[in-house]
């Protein structure tokens, strides 16, 4: 069976997106769900930027593991186009990238939009970790996301 792509969406592609990049890879590998390929995108994304020290933080605090590699990407429309789903963190990102079929936003999925941690503190970061955490399941659910048949 083919992958089917999750994409994350935010701004800048070093706060939100990757934390719930990282987020949502951990919670389908303990679920033992594999037919699914995890990745973020900004908007505005300057390509090649780190992940911001806050989302590093916040995500080793909760031992989320995370690649000391990732660099942030401008989204495009091959990716848009190559995704099962892609997921803005708010509506106002969705409403930019709307003419797509497969773009939705957390507030669709979770009822509530995802702030941007950018230039905060801890408290802030950890924030929006569980703002993501806590609707996990609104993700996999809204997205009718599962095992396959053998795949546990």
């Amino acid at each position: 069976m083919k992958h089917k792509k999750i994409l994350f969406v935010c701004t800048g592609n070093t706060c939100r997106s990757p934390m719930a990049e990282a987020v949502l890879k951990a919670e389908l590998k303990k679920r033992g769900i594999k037919w699914y390929t995890v990745q973020s995108a900004g908007l505005r994304a300057v390509e090649g930027s780190q992940m911001s020290e806050g989302t590093k933080y916040v995500l080793r605090e909760a031992k989320i593991p995370f690649s000391a590699q990732f660099k942030s990407r401008r989204l495009t429309e091959k990716m848009i186009k190559g995704a099962y789903a892609v997921i803005c963190m708010t509506h106002e990102q969705q409403m930019e990238i709307k003419f797509y079929r497969n773009v939705t936003s957390m507030y669709e999925l979770c009822g509530r939009e995802i702030s941007d941690p950018y230039g905060g503190n801890a408290e802030d970061y950890r924030a929006t970790f569980r703002a993501i955490t806590e609707n996990i399941e609104s993700i996999i659910r809204g997205l009718d996301i599962r095992a396959q048949e053998g795949e546990i």
